[in-house]
């Protein structure tokens, strides 16, 4: 599922599948998308490439679009590698550079950036 908060520039989509389940939350405002990966008690972080991001006002056009189409190929399809690394937990500098939705994500589980 997915949510648009237009009003505080956050997308929250929630992917519920067995050991693939996942949080994300794409923070325009502070410029960073982080995924809580529950098969791996962690949190990615990534800074939002404007590029390959789509913009928020577009977001909700392409979820009811892929919604109401199915199988319809979109070339703003939105894939992310990570190449974990070291780990470390978050502190007091990291979460006012990411925002209280990210450290709401992400408090207490190890950071991949």
């Amino acid at each position: 599922t997915m949510t648009v908060h237009n009003e505080e520039h956050i997308v929250d989509v929630h992917v519920r599948s067995g050991v693939y389940s996942s949080d994300t939350i794409f923070d325009y405002q502070h410029g960073y998308i982080a995924t809580r990966l529950f098969s791996r008690n962690a949190c990615f972080i990534m800074k939002i490439k404007k590029e390959f991001i789509p913009e928020l006002h577009e977001i909700g056009q392409l979820a009811f679009e892929r919604e109401t189409m199915k199988d319809v190929y979109s070339p703003n399809n939105v894939w992310a590698q990570f190449q974990p690394g070291s780990s470390r937990q978050g502190d007091f500098k990291d979460w006012v550079l990411y925002g209280k939705h990210i450290e709401n994500l992400c408090t207490g589980l190890p950071l991949y950036q």
